[in-house]
């Protein structure tokens, strides 16, 4: 039996994540419109404009090719959509390769659009990019274990923490990225003992996707647990509605109304 959530009616912070803690699991989705958004609207505490938004939407075979002109524009609707939910901006490929260059990007998003923490990839080599950001007033939420930016390098899309060191160095990214000021993690394609390990041992909130149910919180791409997305489905994603089906389905009918003249009828004209 389903329990039916209350809607948030206030707005939330990164005040209010933190205090999520151990208390209340958080709820985080992606959007990358304001339609979308607008539906999201009150029903969770973060939107994440994600850079899967580049295979979501621009069928492109990964994120790396998006850009900081394109994240900027998706994120500028996001937010005109979307007034309760914490919004996060995924900072692309290319634009946070330095402190300096972090700071300037994440300032541009900051000036253009109401986004109000940006996330990063990477472990404790990206420390001083994050410290240079939350010293000037850029909240940060920082991404390990798998990192679609990292595809290339990896060869692929790989499971982390398969072995003991692998799961010490996560903890020790872990640890390095809170101690340089990120409010929040994201844990991703990693063993959930391991995740579960880390939750337990950081004082910030974790969210996960594809690393089990240990975490203080969940994300999904909207497009992907709502079946819109077909290409394929990773094994972390529950489908909670076969949104293309409907669609099609929808289509079908509609098609089949105007080839029959059933519409449009009397109560839809003038």
């Amino acid at each position: 039996m389903s329990i039916q959530s209350a809607p948030i009616d206030k707005k939330i912070t990164v005040r209010t994540i933190r205090e999520m803690k151990g208390r209340e699991p958080v709820t985080m989705i992606t959007a990358y419109d304001a339609l979308f958004a607008g539906l999201f609207d009150g029903e969770v505490e973060m939107i994440l404009v994600g850079d899967s938004l580049n295979m979501s939407f621009y069928a492109e075979p990964d994120t790396l090719s998006a850009t900081l002109d394109q994240m900027i524009y998706h994120t500028k609707a996001v937010c005109k959509g979307a007034r309760l939910p914490l919004i996060v901006f995924d900072m692309p490929f290319g634009t946070y390769a330095t402190p300096e260059q972090a700071l300037g990007s994440a300032t541009r998003v900051f000036r253009e659009t109401c986004a109000e923490a940006v996330k990063i990839e990477g472990g404790r080599e990206k420390a001083p990019i994050v410290r240079k950001l939350t010293e000037n007033g850029i909240a940060v939420v920082a991404h390990i274990g798998l990192m679609p930016q990292s595809v290339r390098a990896e060869g692929g899309y790989r499971v982390q923490g398969r072995s003991e060191e692998e799961a010490k160095s996560l903890m020790e990214d872990a640890l390095a990225l809170q101690e340089a000021g990120a409010f929040a993690l994201l844990l991703e394609g990693m063993k959930a003992e391991v995740a579960t390990r880390i939750t337990e041992t950081v004082k910030i909130p974790t969210i996960g996707i594809g690393a089990g149910n240990g975490t203080d919180g969940q994300v999904l791409v909207w497009s992907d647990m709502f079946g819109f997305f077909e290409a394929f489905k990773p094994k972390f994603v529950k489908r909670y509605l076969n949104g293309a089906d409907l669609i099609r389905d929808a289509l079908r009918q509609y098609r089949e109304e105007v080839r029959s003249r059933a519409f449009p009828d009397e109560e839809h004209s003038y």
